[in-house]
């Protein structure tokens, strides 16, 4: 019985440990990368994204949404559910093909953006984005910054890394091209692919080295993704080298080091970042947080 009450207490302690820590946190960044297929998260030299792996948590096989191309996907991240739900379906969707099963005063399928300014209404909001696809997928009049990076993804990484010092947002998106147009134009798993991993690495570098800047590393959660991989110079697929894709977040309240075994969509990332903000998600999403990630 004695031991049986110290587990106990021992498991309380930690479930309070990690509530603590994750109300601590007042920003939460998320990085995504086109085309950063999970094959290549241990081969690739990026010792910054390495970095936050034995930091934080991680697994090179979360999954994309079908059909494995951008914007089906970039929808299903931030929109906590899938195609069926939200109606983008296509690689360039601007309006869903499907009509969404639902959507808010913003008139579309609620997403991550609309779910903070309706809770958090004061909350400052950020997002960065090189692919012009981008502007179609999320609540415009939710979001207090956003800059098209016009492809140049040193030009994104550098107005995002300005704009978390100055105004330090509850939440950042960058968006990267890279390395989707080096697979395209040179094919998935060459070495010009993983030599672009290393450029992707050092824009996350820039993040990573703002968030220190501006003070704010005890209170900022980082999450890296993706929107899906790619085998030769194409996707869209059903390969597991173009749906399976890297997942690394790390932060307070973050387990170091470790391998996440749960089963992760791409969907189940606007659900975690809801999760870490203590938002409700909208009955409409599929996603569900990813706790494993979590010290508890």
């Amino acid at each position: 019985m004695k031991n049986y009450l110290k587990i106990t207490l021992l498991l309380l302690c930690l479930s309070l440990t990690a509530t603590a820590q994750l109300k601590k946190i007042k920003h939460v960044v998320l990085i995504g990368c086109d085309g950063f297929g999970g094959y290549a998260l241990n081969e690739a030299n990026m010792p910054n994204l390495k970095g936050m792996m034995a930091n934080g948590s991680w697994t090179a096989k979360a999954r994309c949404v079908l059909p494995s191309s951008s914007a089906v996907n970039w929808a299903s991240l931030l929109m906590g559910a899938g195609p069926t739900e939200h109606g983008y379906t296509e690689w360039d969707s601007k309006t869903p093909e499907i009509p969404s099963v639902t959507k808010t005063s913003y008139n579309m399928f609620p997403g991550i953006f609309s779910v903070i300014r309706d809770q958090k209404k004061d909350a400052k909001t950020a997002i960065v984005y090189s692919w012009g696809g981008i502007a179609h997928l999320f609540e415009r009049q939710s979001v207090n910054i956003i800059v098209d990076g016009k492809d140049k993804d040193d030009v994104c990484a550098d107005t995002a890394a300005a704009i978390i010092r100055k105004e330090k947002p509850l939440f950042t998106f960058l968006h990267l091209d890279e390395p989707d147009g080096t697979g395209h134009n040179i094919g998935h798993r060459t070495p010009a692919y993983y030599k672009q991993l290393e450029l992707v690495d050092q824009r996350i570098g820039k993040i990573i080295k703002a968030v220190k800047d501006a003070g704010i590393a005890d209170e900022t959660i980082i999450l890296v993704t993706a929107d899906h991989g790619g085998t030769g110079k194409g996707h869209g697929g059903k390969s597991l080298d173009e749906i399976q894709i890297p997942w690394i977040i790390s932060g307070p309240g973050v387990r170091k080091n470790h391998e996440i075994k749960d089963v992760i969509i791409t969907y189940d990332t606007a659900a975690t970042l809801a999760w870490i903000m203590g938002l409700t998600p909208p009955q409409s999403w599929r996603g569900q947080p990813v706790k494993e990630a979590f010290v508890h």
